[in-house]
């Protein structure tokens, strides 16, 4: 019997009766089959997820670190740049609230401010003590300072600690007053203005680990990541443990 298939137009599609019934007897996969496939894909899937959670988690923390790393920058630089250095600023005469009043009141016309708390920084900051890298809670942050919650919900406050110098800390908390861990180098983090307006990180990168994770600011903004997170107390890489961070000359656990 001579069969012939349409390629097109009127009649027929290209495969007649018996050629689809043939057709998908040829590309169809057995229910077994395709639970196979599918409990490999979940097996990889449960490897790579958490780690791919984790490392973007890690990136969105170090990008807002570095955003407010530069805002600080752009905002002491402007204030500078319109009353002078800060020794001129006449701070020496105020009592230690009306200091960091007016430091934060200066800085922060060049920022964008959702809510001012002042010295009651509940509303704009978690008001307790911080866990260190090693979730002990630490004596770091009573958030004693003038405190703002900025339009992007990272929380800022401007302290001089009893005593200002030459410099003034800024304590920031990249994940605001009510989201986050509390925790030193995970979404707390410390800088440093000098009277020219030069901001800095808090400390050194080498001692990111050893402090409990109160320099990672520095850490983060010298080597642009937070891979101290991966690490034991001692800097050896969980994932490999013949890595030791060192913050200078090992900076990854790649």
């Amino acid at each position: 019997m001579d069969r012939r298939y349409s390629v097109g137009g009127g009649g027929e599609s290209s495969c007649s009766r018996d050629l689809k019934y043939f057709c998908n007897i040829c590309i169809a996969f057995t229910l077994a089959e395709t639970l196979i496939v599918m409990g490999i894909i979940g097996v990889v899937a449960a490897l790579t997820l958490p780690n791919l959670n984790s490392s973007t988690g890690d990136k969105e923390k170090v990008a807002k670190v570095k955003k407010i790393y530069s805002n600080l920058q752009d905002a002491y630089g402007r204030a500078v740049a319109v009353y002078g250095p800060i020794d001129e600023w006449g701070l020496d005469s105020m009592s230690y609230d009306d200091q960091i009043k007016k430091i934060g009141e200066r800085v922060t016309e060049f920022m964008k401010i959702s809510k001012t708390c002042g010295t009651d920084s509940s509303g704009c900051i978690l008001v307790q003590n911080a866990k260190g890298l090693d979730n002990s809670t630490t004596s770091q942050m009573p958030y004693t300072g003038y405190s703002y919650l900025l339009a992007d919900g990272t929380s800022v406050v401007f302290d001089c600690y009893g005593e200002r110098e030459e410099s003034e800390y800024i304590d920031v908390d990249i994940d605001g007053p009510t989201k986050g861990q509390h925790k030193l180098g995970v979404d707390l983090f410390y800088f440093i203005a000098y009277e020219d307006g030069t901001v800095l990180p808090y400390g050194d990168a080498s001692n990111c680990i050893s402090s409990n994770g109160m320099e990672g600011a520095s850490w983060v903004i010298q080597n642009d990541n937070m891979d101290y997170l991966k690490t034991d107390s001692s800097g050896k890489c969980k994932n490999n443990t013949s890595i030791v961070l060192d913050g200078v000359s090992n900076i990854t656990c790649k």
